[in-house]
This record gives C-alpha cells, sequence and structure tokens, in this order.
C-alpha cells in the first residue's frame, strides 16, 4: 500500500529530474580539450590544428597537432606542437614545440615523409612563425635581452666554493605598448629569420623597438606593426606599420598617424597591405577600422566604414579582390566580406554561433572555429561561394558530453538607465522546473571593453548542473554593439554600468522563478571591479566573490603592467586624485555588509595581488565576512580555459567560488 502511494506522490510532484551522472560535473574538466588555430592546407584539401589537453598527472596543459580532411575525413594524431604554419607549396608544415637545448623550438615536417626537422637551437621562445613566399625561410619573433645593462657593479672576489645568491635584477625601463597590454623590462620583441631547412637565425630587426608578428611582401621584406620608445625611459609611441629588408639595418614607415595601426595583411598578389587602425580621441573606446593601402604605403583607403563594429582577423580573398573579416555584434562572432576597392559590407554568415576566421586557401574555403550556446568549439570550414553555412570537421568534445544534459540558454533583452537596451543570457539548470524557485549567479565579464558571446561555457554550465541560474549581460562599455555603447561608461566607471547589471538582476526576478533571498554576485577583473563596487552600493546579494579586480585606482597605475594605457589619453591619478578615488571601490569599503570571496592569482601583473590584499584588509577592519583565495602560479588568465596554467586552478577557481555561495545560502 506504501509503495502505491509513493507512486501516486511521485506523478502528482511537477518536477523534472536528471541523473545526477547526466549532469555536467567538475571532473570532466580534466578530460576537456580545446581546439586551436585551423589552417587550411593551400590546396584546400586538409586542415591542421592545435588540440589543448590537460596533463592530469602533472598538472598542466599539452599541446598536439592533429590533421584532418576538409571534407572531414581521416582526422587524426600528427605529432606535439602548437601553432602550425602551411608552407606555400602545401608540402611541410612549420610549428613549435618542446626541442633541444630546451625549450620551445622551430620544427618544420614534410606532409610525404615520417620524422621532423628541428631547425633552431634557440634559448628563447620564438612566436608567430611566418614563411616567405619562395617557402625557403621563415620569419618569427623572439625577445632580445637590452644591449647594455642600466648598471654594473664589481663585487669583491667570491672564496672559493662560494654560492652566493643570484645578482639583482636591475631595471630602468618599462616598455609599456601603448595599447596597454603589458610590457617586458627585460628587453624588446624582434624579427628573425631561419632557413626553413635548419641554420642559425638571423636578427632581422634591433634597437629600440617592440615589433609584431612578421608578415613578407617579397622574398626579401618583411611587414609588421611595432612601437618605438620616444625618449630612453618610456615606450608610449602608438603602433605604426613598418618594413624591413633582410640584410639591411634600415626600418621604413608606412603610417605614421597619431593613433594605432596594426595588423598588417598582404594580399595574393603582393603589392597591397590591409591593416586595421583608428584615430585616437579622448574616448577610452573606440571601434578599429579597416584599410587598405598600397605595398609602399600609398594611397590608404578606409573600408566598410558602412560598419559600427570592430573588424578582426582579417584575411584577404583568394582573388585579392575583397577581404573577410570576423566582426562581433551583439553576442555573436560572423564572417563578413567588403570589396577591396571599396564598397558595401555584407554578412557572409549569420545566426547565434561565435565564428573565429584562422586562413583562406588558394581556391577560397575558409578554415576557423565555431562555437554555439551548447557545442564547445570545434573546427569548421566555410566556401562562401557555395554556401553560407559553416560545416564542422571535427567534435572532439562528443565523448565528455555524451550521456550529459546541458541546461538551456535563453536570450534576454531590458531597460536600463537612459534608455539604453542592455542584453543578456540566462543559462538555466538541466531539468529546468519553472514552479521552482532557483539561486541566481550574476556573473560580470572583465574588461570592460569587451564582450560575452553566446558560444558554450564550461562554467556557466557546472553552476548550472549544480541548479543555480545564471546571469550573464553585456552592460554599456561592452563591445559588440557600436562606437556610441562601447564608449558610454568613459570618465563614468563604475558608474550607469552598475545600473545595467542590477537592471539585469530585476528583470530575472520578473521570470518568476528566481529566488530574490539567494542573489550571488561575483567577476573578474573588470568583472572584479563591478562586483566590489556593487557590493558597496548595495546590500541584496547574499555573498560575492570578487577576482583579480582594481579595488584603488591610485595605486593601481604604480603597479600594473598595463599603464601605459593611461600614456596617450587618460590623467593620471596624482593629477586628478579625486575623481580617482571616488571611483575606486575601496573608497566605499565602509558601505560593504555582504560575505566577500577574493580571488586572485600569485602571479597577476594586470590587477596585481596587493590590489586584492587592500581590500581583504579593509573588509576584514569593517568585520564583514570576508576570504582570500591565492592560486598558486597563475597570472590574469586563470579563469579562461585558453590561458589558466594548470587545469587544478581553473577546477578549484570554480568550486571555491560556488563553495562561498553554498556557505550562505538563505
Amino acid at each position: 500500500m506504501r509503495m502505491k502511494l509513493l507512486a501516486l506522490l511521485l506523478l502528482l510532484v511537477p518536477v523534472a529530474l536528471v541523473a545526477e551522472d547526466a549532469k555536467l560535473g567538475i571532473e570532466r574538466y580534466f578530460d576537456w580539450e580545446m581546439v586551436s588555430s585551423p589552417q587550411i592546407s593551400p590546396d584546400g584539401t586538409q586542415v591542421v590544428y592545435g588540440r589543448r589537453y590537460p596533463d592530469k598527472v602533472n598538472d598542466k596543459f599539452e599541446s598536439d597537432l592533429w590533421i584532418v580532411g576538409s571534407d572531414g575525413s581521416r582526422n587524426r594524431f600528427l605529432g606535439k606542437g602548437s601553432d602550425p604554419v602551411w608552407s606555400p607549396d602545401g608540402k611541410r608544415l612549420a610549428y613549435i614545440a618542446a626541442g633541444q637545448p630546451s625549450g620551445p623550438q622551430i620544427f618544420v615536417r614534410w606532409l610525404d615523409a615520417p620524422g621532423e626537422t628541428q631547425v633552431t637551437r634557440l634559448d628563447r621562445s620564438p612566436s608567430n612563425l611566418s614563411w616567405s613566399p619562395d617557402g625557403m625561410k621563415l620569419a618569427f619573433n623572439m625577445l632580445v635581452p637590452p644591449a647594455e645593462k642600466m648598471l654594473t657593479v664589481k663585487l669583491p672576489e667570491k672564496p672559493t666554493g662560494a654560492k652566493w645568491i643570484d645578482a639583482p635584477r636591475v631595471i630602468g625601463r618599462l616598455n609599456y605598448r601603448s595599447d596597454g597590454s603589458g610590457w617586458n623590462p627585460d628587453g624588446f620583441r624582434h624579427i628573425f629569420v631561419v632557413s626553413g631547412e635548419g641554420g642559425t637565425a638571423k636578427q632581422v630587426t634591433s634597437g629600440d623597438f617592440q615589433h609584431d608578428a612578421p608578415e613578407w611582401l617579397d622574398a626579401k621584406t618583411l611587414v609588421f606593426s611595432g612601437q618605438r620608445r620616444e625618449d630612453a625611459e618610456y615606450l608610449v609611441r602608438e603602433s605604426d606599420l613598418y618594413t624591413a629588408t633582410i640584410g639591411s639595418p634600415e626600418i621604413r614607415a608606412l603610417t605614421d598617424r597619431r593613433g594605432p595601426d596594426n595588423n598588417p595583411v598582404v594580399s595574393p598578389d603582393g603589392k597591397r597591405i590591409a591593416y586595421t587602425g583608428y584615430d585616437y580621441t579622448t574616448n577610452t573606446y573606440e571601434v578599429t577600422r579597416l584599410y587598405v593601402m598600397n605595398a609602399d604605403g600609398s594611397d590608404r583607403r578606409l573600408l566598410a566604414g558602412d560598419l559600427d563594429r570592430t573588424p578582426a582577423q582579417v584575411k584577404w580573398a583568394a582573388d585579392g579582390n575583397g577581404l573577410y573579416f570576423v566582426a562581433e555584434d551583439r553576442g555573436s562572432n560572423n564572417v563578413w566580406f567588403v570589396p577591396a576597392g571599396g564598397g558595401a559590407v555584407r554578412a557572409i554568415t549569420s545566426g547565434v554561433q561565435q565564428l573565429s576566421l584562422e586562413s583562406v586557401s588558394r581556391g577560397g574555403m575558409l578554415a576557423g572555429m565555431m562555437t554555439t550556446p551548447h557545442r564547445p568549439a570545434d573546427v569548421m570550414v566555410l566556401d562562401p561561394r557555395k554556401s553560407p553555412s559553416p560545416r564542422f570537421l571535427t567534435a572532439v568534445h562528443d565523448d565528455v558530453l555524451e550521456g550529459v544534459t546541458l541546461g538551456e540558454v535563453e536570450e534576454l533583452w531590458y531597460d536600463s538607465v537612459g534608455g539604453m537596451k542592455v542584453q543578456g543570457w540566462l543559462v538555466k539548470p538541466p531539468g529546468f522546473d519553472p514552479a521552482r524557485k532557483y539561486p541566481l549567479i550574476l556573473y560580470i565579464h572583465g574588461g570592460p571593453h569587451t564582450m560575452y558571446g553566446v558560444g558554450f561555457n564550461f562554467e556557466f554550465q557546472n553552476h548550472a548542473a549544480n541548479d543555480y541560474v545564471v546571469l550573464y549581460t553585456n552592460p554599456r562599455g561592452s563591445t559588440g554593439y557600436g562606437a556610441a555603447f562601447g564608449n558610454a561608461i568613459n570618465n563614468n566607471y563604475p558608474g550607469q554600468d552598475y545600473d545595467d547589471l542590477v537592471n539585469g538582476v530585476d528583470a530575472a526576478l520578473k521570470r518568476g522563478y528566481i529566488d530574490e533571498k539567494n542573489l550571488f554576485v561575483c567577476g573578474g577583473s573588470g568583472g572584479g571591479v563591478l562586483t566590489a563596487w556593487i557590493i558597496g552600493h548595495t546590500d541584496r546579494f547574499a555573498a560575492a566573490v570578487v577576482m583579480k579586480p582594481v579595488i584603488n585606482w591610485y595605486s593601481f597605475v604604480g603597479t600594473t603592467d598595463g599603464a601605459g594605457w593611461y600614456a596617450n589619453f587618460k590623467k593620471l591619478p596624482w593629477e586628478d586624485p579625486e575623481e580617482h578615488l571616488r571611483r575606486s571601490p575601496i573608497t566605499h569599503v565602509g558601505k560593504v555588509k555582504t560575505p566577500t570571496m577574493l580571488l586572485t592569482g600569485e602571479l597577476d601583473l594586470r590587477t596585481p595581488m596587493e590590489q586584492t590584499e587592500q581590500y581583504y584588509r579593509a573588509l576584514k577592519m569593517q568585520r564583514v565576512p570576508t576570504v582570500m583565495v591565492r592560486l598558486a602560479d597563475e597570472y590574469h588568465g586563470f579563469n579562461a580555459d585558453g590561458a589558466v596554467r594548470h587545469p587544478s586552478n581553473r577546477v578549484q577557481q570554480i568550486l571555491y567560488l560556488r563553495e562561498w555561495f553554498g556557505k550562505y545560502r538563505r
């Protein structure tokens, strides 16, 4: 009788059950793989790509090269390595792998023969490989130490057998990049060339320059973007485009605007260069524009001027008549085309998806990656002459996700202050029941000038699998919505982006299935800034996790590796102390009541640990429940799957965050 009553009760309860082993458990991250850098062969028949995966035993990531037919056939392991580049004739691959005497080296593999050739014996890491048009040489970047030491001292003679501590590092150069993306006091990134058959690498550029990825104009001439030092102490010159000839010390400037020019791409006939750039204003955000010019720098012309979005991953069409590129737009990334002679921009692909564009074959086939809300990134190809629909070549996650029920992802648009429309998404638990009340995690992106996309997100799905609804939004300041939206936080950050975020929570509450007593908030980098700002202005959240934040704008400029961002168009803190302190979360710490976890990588250079320590001390002095979690051997990218150094740290970041929320779940 009892069994019959139990069966009847179960039929009456409106709840969708999902087996625990059918959810996306955190342990699956250790089997996760990420594809990268798909390169299509010149003849369009094969695609070589990278696969990055966790080494569970040694707690690090490894990279392999795989190759697959452009029809999806014969997907197979090729060898250890990363960053592959096809030779112009399609018979060889250059790539980077661990070699002798130690560290990353350049290798070349013939596709019709077994084995590989190590072509360099470098003592520093190479990057950005590029074949010469005749297939004889490889160009690459490598760090070069300063020619002379800043200071030298002569120590007394060391006793026989003595073991003294390492000599001090004497740092006297900031080497800031004008885009604020970092600095390296140990030298400059220069361009080298080496024979494709191996030999001694020869340095092409020199001096107080920072050089980016080289492209070949012809068999002897290279084009690249770079920054030069304006004086003996400070590198603040914006990026310009330059050419250098092998065997000549001369470096010739092609552009000279007050603003950055970057990403040169040489046309198939070698006569034109496409590139991206913009003119500086007082804005913190600019939509980058696409240009084309002759190889000698003449006849510069703006393309795609009618598109209020930033072109990225620009590639010439095989016939040289136009350019393909990817642009962010309302959470999606799709492929666009613009004629090289000027004309209207047209979309090649469309839909709720995120595409990357990595390479183009001689026949015009495009290769890249694609991800959707429920499918992690896989290698895709696209032939725009035949179909606007990309075609997947790989399915590297099918085994890990086999039998897993993922949470539904729902798009959300809502109104905010100033008449602003804001886009967001809700990730719901598997087996979602609209009659239930679920706790909510508001997850804030960094940047702040970046964009949450519609692609698959392991962490959000894992939180949803643990019965949280995850809300992620693109508040004002985000990219992908045009110049006005992106620049709406200029001289107002944090500011009305706060309203965009809390209004998003209110919009989610109106859905009726969110437990208003169990609201949680978190974010990293710029999202850490806004999380700390939010809890200084409201106590509606049950708990918060502030990851790698800026807490004090005044002290931040003196410690971050990205302070070059200030050099061109921002007032320095000591020139405007009141505004810098007013916008600092630490100024409002006296109003914080929310239990707060702080989580930062020990090696973080962008938002250094001292920022986290300031907030931890202040919260403790205010008697706010708080803990500080310091991730060992991690830089700024610990919560990005492609940037985290140790798989266990990515897993711990997710688990510590949820443990803290669980501790204060009401």
